[in-house]
């Protein structure tokens, strides 16, 4: 068989054309050994293949070499070609395939959920042995709609639409037709057209000039395909609407004290009541280190690929046989279900019980069936280290896998021994398995029913893990352990945040293209259709804090680009090492921290460094040690010395760097501290110029270069959607980088990313982003209402174009128009938390305003309990609340 590939592309000197495929004759996607094409003329490449007769199909792509070095290729989607025996020669006149401008809708959560087509076919038999296929991508079509295709010949129905002859999408999101070629002259002028199955009439034309084919004459037994076109889309812009809500947060009449993925089920059936079209959930991984609430943290995940235990639906797994133990549990049940909040230790608790029993009910069949093996067999790479995490987390006391004993460093053939069938700890390895197989396939389930009804499941990627995390102890050369992850102060969080998890070795993960990070966006793919990246500024550069550091001003961006001694002093700022980098403070600062308890902090704390300054002593320089020494003590006076030494130990104008002490980092905000006070005028002013500078300019190439290197083969290792959150200090480079990428930005009113605007323009917002009210970081906009009343005010007459007093209150009415004015908005997707969806009706909205907040970034020690007030159940009955959203949904052009 004779296959031969022709491309019109435009080269310059020195470029040559290659393709790579799927065979062995493509080099088996081998670049090294991918073909070399021929120039012909007029910009058109060739090669002519002879494959054996049995070749089914081949999937192939483009790439351009200069050198041997791979200097352009196409878009990630392959070309793929399957054979028909009865066609001896083969002709593939390809267009090279671009990222096209509308990405999001060639992503799963419209390929399969929003716009899903049945893999119907429509049958054109073509009898001649003279063929042509046309492939056109087109993704944003209804699931009652059509691509069909009209031309200037008879067989098109000669430009009559309602002669079109409808295209097959069983490949979906690209559609195809097969021509009798003998039918057919040349030029063929045709387009595509959009057709309403239901009402049996043309939507629309696609726009531009009709297209034209001159091809060379077909000789007997050849099929030409044209393939690598575009639908060229003129509908209006496509978008959607959802709830934002942690999985945790759910309440129905079956919960066990807390959300669970049985819940998730019903929340997609009030969401497909309501209009919506998408549901996104904080991030759903195992947290469990302490089996205490510390462990309620989300984003702290002890495993990039388990999900919590605390989510699997007892009421879907099975029944206890034994009535007492039934009736016990019934009981716990009815109490945890009538609390306000999430009561994490008992629920954790209880549940993990009740799966025990119903795994010793049940026997190990539970983990011997098919089902079980094929999901074993598919992770068992990361099923059984985190099994025996689990095992020797709980058998040693801590999480903290240094004081494991023989096991602190992950042996792999000492760790499947450890799960050996024949081992001791094989009970327990084997309940962790069926706990996560349990999960699975409840999720599954789930996720299969969101894309039957519609419905798009996002998830969350935190950007760190825990820093005793299976991945940490497993595969602990991805990991930088001597650095915390944060992020640098912001308008929530005066002295930055520090989360705690070690950052990212990138040099490492880069030697094996990214492969951990590809790993953990693949498995979100199992349950979700698109994701959001949790500080997707951690690509372009993460906010890394030394170990003796608890609050986050100390920190500095990682990877940098830090001052030498000599370009600081040519800023005109004389640098003197020990006074800029050490932490000390003025004796005239003193009663601002300290007050009354002045002198006794003096004699206690500090030590003199000269007549007029004072450094921390030994025992309490860090901000760790001080920590230590103030633990459990929580009385006032103690919490004022504790901030006091605190604000002492982040005294520095300049941070030495930790790879290199003869370079530095300006200090983040020192223009807020005591030792900036004490410079010249000049000082600061050429301390000013060179913050600015570091901070706004000198990054701005490296960190974008930072960024593609990191995101490129990330975004498209899946078919996700990809959202990101690009909140707080974002470099110039972020907008460029995400614009380019098309991955959508998360936008909020009341975080303006204009400077010099105290709330964001929503009619200028972008389409390829996510507009929402409020974050999980911040409060609802009714508990946000009473925050600053000044503020309110001026949100109330020039936002809102209100007149008078605003009230006290976020009334029903304001609460709408507020709502109504993020759903206008050009975004792509407004996603709004559940709390302010509340907050549109007054005969449903909960009482207590201040128990909707679900966390506070200033506090690392937050508990994450917040839940909601009404079951599902009754949201689901809730008319009046739910035809208001459904009105707004639907007033507003969205879906």
């Amino acid at each position: 068989m004779k296959v031969t590939f022709i491309i019109n592309f435009h080269t310059v000197w020195g470029q040559k054309l290659y393709v790579v495929g799927s065979i062995p004759a493509l080099g088996s996607w081998d670049p090294v050994f991918a073909k070399e094409m021929v120039y012909t003329d007029g910009g058109n490449w060739q090669l002519t293949l002879d494959l054996p007769e049995d070749t089914e199909y081949v999937e192939y792509r483009y790439f351009i070499s200069v050198n041997e070095k791979r200097i352009f290729e196409e878009w990630e989607k392959n070309h793929r070609i399957s054979f028909d025996k009865e066609f001896s020669k083969y002709s593939l006149y390809d267009y090279w395939q671009v990222r096209p401008a509308n990405l999001a809708f060639y992503t799963s959560a419209f390929t399969h959920s929003l716009f899903a087509h049945p893999c119907n076919t429509h049958e054109r038999i073509v009898k001649s042995d003279k063929k042509i296929s046309i492939k056109v991508g087109a993704p944003r079509i209804e699931k009652h709609q059509s691509v069909a295709i009209t031309g200037n010949q008879p067989c098109l129905g000669d430009w009559n639409p309602d002669k079109a002859l409808k295209l097959s999408c069983d490949t979906f999101p690209e559609w195809h037709i097969d021509l009798d070629a003998s039918e057919l002259h040349n030029p063929l002028e045709y387009k595509f057209i959009l057709y309403d199955n239901n009402s049996r009439s043309i939507v629309s034309w696609e726009g531009g000039d009709n297209r034209v084919l001159d091809l060379p004459p077909q000789a007997n037994g050849e099929a030409v395909v044209i393939s690598g076109l575009y639908y060229r889309d003129v509908q209006p812009l496509w978008r959607g609407a959802g709830t934002v809500i942690p999985v945790f947060s759910l309440r129905s009449e079956n919960s066990f004290g807390t959300g669970d993925l049985f819940d998730l089920r019903l929340l997609i059936d009030w969401a497909r009541k309501t209009g919506q079209c998408i549901i996104q959930t904080l991030p759903m991984n195992d947290t469990t280190m302490t089996h205490t609430w510390v462990d309620s943290y989300p984003y702290s995940a002890i495993s990039i690929f388990a999900l919590h235990p605390m989510y699997i639906s007892l009421n879907w797994l099975g029944e206890l046989k034994d009535k007492k133990k039934a009736d016990f549990y019934a009981e716990i049940q009815r109490n945890l279900n009538a609390k306000e909040a999430v009561d994490y230790e008992l629920v954790v608790k209880y549940k993990t019980a009740y799966c025990r029993d119903y795994f010793e009910q049940e026997g190990l069949q539970c983990i011997e069936n098919e089902a079980f093996n094929t999901f074993y067999t598919q992770n068992e790479s990361w099923l059984l280290p985190y099994a025996a995490y689990c095992y020797l987390r709980d058998k040693n006391g801590t999480p903290e896998f240094s004081q494991w004993g023989k096991f602190a460093n992950y042996d792999k053939g000492a760790i499947q021994a450890l799960c050996a069938k024949n081992s001791e700890a094989y009970p327990e390895i084997a309940f962790s398995y069926f706990m996560q197989f349990v999960l699975h396939t409840q999720f599954s389930s789930v996720s299969e029913y969101a894309r039957k009804n519609g419905i798009v499941l996002k998830g969350d990627i935190p950007i760190g893990v825990n820093r005793n995390s299976v991945e940490t102890w497993t595969e602990p050369k991805y990991f930088n352990m001597n650095g915390q992850a944060g992020a640098p102060p912001d308008d929530f969080s005066a002295n930055g945040q520090n989360w705690m998890f070690p950052t990212y070795n990138w040099e490492e993960m880069e030697k094996d293209g990214y492969a951990w990070w590809k790993k953990r966006f693949r498995k979100m793919s199992d349950y979700f259709d698109a994701f959001r990246i949790d500080h997707i500024l951690g690509f372009f550069r993460i906010w890394e804090i030394p170990q003796d550091f608890i609050q986050g001003l100390c920190g500095h961006f990682n990877p940098a680009l830090p001052f030498s001694r000599n370009e600081i002093e040519q800023y005109g700022l004389t640098f003197n090492e020990a006074r800029f980098t050490t932490p000390h403070i003025h004796q005239k600062f003193l009663t601002e921290l300290f007050d009354e308890l002045t002198s006794e902090v003096k004699g206690s704390f500090l030590a003199q460094s000269s007549s007029n300054h004072y450094v921390l002593k030994p025992f309490c320089n860090t901000q760790r040690k001080i920590e230590k020494l103030f633990e459990g003590k929580e009385d006032l006076k103690s919490q004022r010395i504790k901030e006091g030494l605190f604000a002492i130990a982040n005294e520095m104008l300049f941070l030495p760097d930790p790879h290199n002490e003869l370079l530095f980092h300006p200090r983040i905000s020192a223009m807020n501290s005591f030792i900036y006070k004490e410079l010249s005028e000049s000082e600061r002013y050429a301390f000013d110029q060179l913050y600015w500078h570091f901070f706004y300019r000198r990054h701005t190439e490296y960190w974008k270069l930072q960024a593609y290197k990191h995101l490129v083969p990330l975004v498209a290792c899946t078919d996700m959607l990809v959202c990101g959150e690009d909140l707080g200090m974002i470099p110039d480079s972020v907008p460029e980088v995400m614009k380019k990428l098309q991955i959508l930005s998360l936008e909020i009113e009341r975080m303006p990313k204009t400077s010099h605007r105290e709330f964001s323009d929503l009619l200028s917002l972008p389409y390829n982003s996510v507009c929402t009210t409020s974050t999980h970081d911040m409060t609802p906009i009714r508990n946000w209402w009473k925050e600053d009343p000044d503020k309110t005010q001026r949100y109330f007459n020039q936002i809102l174009l209100r007149v008078g007093v605003a009230p006290d209150e976020c009334r029903e009415d304001l609460a709408r128009q507020i709502i109504s004015n993020h759903l206008e908005t050009q975004s792509m997707l407004t996603i709004l938390p559940l709390q302010d969806w509340f907050a549109i009706d007054d005969s449903i909205k909960r009482s207590d305003i201040e128990s909707e907040r679900i966390n506070v970034p200033a506090n690392s020690r937050h508990y994450w309990q917040y839940r909601m007030h009404i079951n599902l159940e009754e949201l689901i009955r809730a008319d009046s609340l739910n035809e208001k959203i459904s009105f707004l949904i639907g007033k507003s052009g969205r879906h």
